[in-house]
């Protein structure tokens, strides 16, 4: 059974199947299976057409008859005449006998007719499993080893690679419209290929890392150069980008990567935490591209590489704050003054019109935190550097996602985002668990524990006063603390401290004694 399609999807179906797409074509674009392709487009009466169908398929001629002798390669007419000159105006369907087959004769003195049609490629059986090579993106050469190791091919590589060319050739381009914005509505933000700049750690010179933020109205850009990137270092350069714009965007469309999306997918990408809340700092939500769509993003792919071809080729800095002082004045003088191609306007005075419909900044930068996930220990805390932190009840063995900073330890439900307990920084060793999350009962198994522990740390304690007094004055404390009735270990200890400056008449006084406290 065929499966079922959105509504979205499904009109993307029909509108390539209208194009003339094939179903390999509609499958490697949109990733729906043929089979399931050719059952919608043919319940909208789409033609559905074949596999290889590229133009019209020539029909199959019939066997070839080799000739090797040369007198036997000669016509009747060349017999009499000594040459082949036939008047085609002279030939009708009536008057020529049909010849059951083409012949072609191998001697060097007669030679075949340059108009007849060459004969058919040896790829030509194989011509599904390329296309398919090609959809892959696999290249002429990966082709051919594949077709010779998995389908038996024995013809050679040169003849694979006139196929997939004749292929390409014939493919029609896909369309790439223009995306058009509304003021304030969307920036496209990529990383790219900085210029050569001096490490001052190493002292040698490192490529850095060129950040673009391209709002989709105006095209006004901002470029921000780095050496080192991370999930910190990606949120803050948004953070700086919708400083120096004077305002965010609503929408943020970004490529995959891993400081921004952890988890890539069609439907339900998983955004990294910390970029997630920076942008909701600022009102602005990530829109990750397809996987393998970068044309969705193409404004800013455009000024990477205009920045990488203009300003940055072949120049070298000797310290990060040079190459961002050279890119910023080129940017005001250079860049913002240009009339875009697109657009055919200035850029600076589009930008002058999409301004004011920004977000307004907030009046706080973000607050930086770290994130991790933490196992719930049988004590009912997490560890994070080194110090505890209390959950609620029931969450003992289970995972809780992490935020931490300088003041504040953040527990958070990893399925439904719902903070669990929020807690100040302690040092290293210390505990905070809240006063709610303490059991309002002791239950009796840990009673009776607790009340063997006690004996039992009571009777260590007395070995090791053995060992630290004698054997001797240990009994006659005990035996004063049995004729007293008291049997705590403290009377036992205390007892043998003050023995040598009191007499036991002394020892034998009541309980309000002051040796008792």
């Amino acid at each position: 059974m065929a499966n079922v399609l959105s509504d979205d999807r499904k009109q993307q179906v029909l509108a390539l199947g209208r194009l003339g797409w094939s179903l390999r074509r509609i499958q490697g674009a949109t990733g729906v299976r043929r089979e399931t392709a050719s059952v919608y487009l043919k319940a909208a009466g789409i033609a559905v057409r074949p596999p290889g169908g590229r133009g019209r398929r020539i029909a199959a001629k019939p066997g070839v008859q080799v000739i090797t002798d040369f007198d036997a390669g000669k016509l009747p007419d060349e017999e009499s005449t000594g040459h082949a000159e036939v008047s085609t105006s002279a030939l009708t369907p009536q008057t020529v006998p049909a010849i059951p087959a083409n012949k072609i004769i191998t001697d060097s003195g007669l030679r075949a007719d340059p108009t007849q049609c060459p004969s058919a490629s040896a790829c030509e059986s194989y011509r599904e499993l390329i296309e398919l090579g090609l959809a892959r993106g696999r290249n002429a050469m990966a082709i051919w080893q594949d077709l010779v190791s998995q389908a038996g091919f024995t013809s050679g590589y040169q003849s694979v690679r006139r196929f997939v060319r004749r292929l390409q050739g014939a493919a029609r381009p896909e369309a790439h419209p223009v995306i058009v914005t509304a003021p304030g509505e969307e920036a496209q933000v990529d990383y790219g290929t900085g210029p050569m700049v001096r490490d001052p750690q190493s002292s040698k010179y490192r490529r850095t890392r060129l950040f673009v933020m391209t709002p989709g109205y105006s095209r006004k850009a901002v470029r921000l150069l780095v050496f080192r990137s991370n999930s910190h270092t990606w949120a803050e350069l948004h953070e700086k980008a919708f400083r120096r714009l004077g305002g965010a965007v609503r929408v943020v469309v970004l490529d995959n990567l891993r400081e921004g999306v952890l988890v890539p997918d069609i439907y339900e990408p998983t955004l990294n935490p910390l970029y997630r809340d920076v942008l909701a700092h600022y009102g602005t939500v990530a829109m990750p591209c397809r996987i393998k769509d970068p044309d969705r993003k193409g404004k800013v792919e455009s000024g990477i590489g205009h920045t990488q071809r203009t300003p940055l080729k072949g120049m070298c800095f000797e310290s990060l704050e040079e190459a961002q002082t050279y890119l910023d004045r080129w940017e005001a003088h250079w860049a913002d003054t240009r009339v875009h191609g697109t657009t055919k306007r200035q850029v600076a005075a589009m930008f002058a019109e999409e301004k004011p419909a920004l977000l307004p900044l907030p009046i706080e930068p973000f607050r930086y935190y770290q994130y991790g996930q933490r196992t719930v220990h049988l004590d009912g805390c997490v560890e994070v550097e080194a110090a505890y932190y209390g959950a609620p009840p029931g969450w003992i063995g289970r995972l809780v996602n992490v935020q931490w900073n300088d003041l504040y330890v953040r527990l958070i439900d990893p399925r439904t985002g719902e903070l669990l307990r929020e807690h100040i920084r302690q040092k290293r060793g210390g505990y905070r668990i809240e006063k709610e999350d303490y059991p309002k009962r002791t239950p009796l198994g840990t009673m009776q524990l607790l009340a063997r522990a006690e004996r039992a740390g009571a009777l260590l304690g007395v070995l090791a006063l053995a060992k630290k007094f004698g054997l001797a004055a240990v009994e006659e404390a005990c035996t004063t603390a049995l004729e007293l009735g008291v049997h705590e270990y403290r009377f036992v200890r205390r007892y043998l401290e003050r023995r040598p400056q009191a007499p036991l008449t002394f020892m034998r006084r009541t309980p309000s004694s002051p040796c008792w406290r």
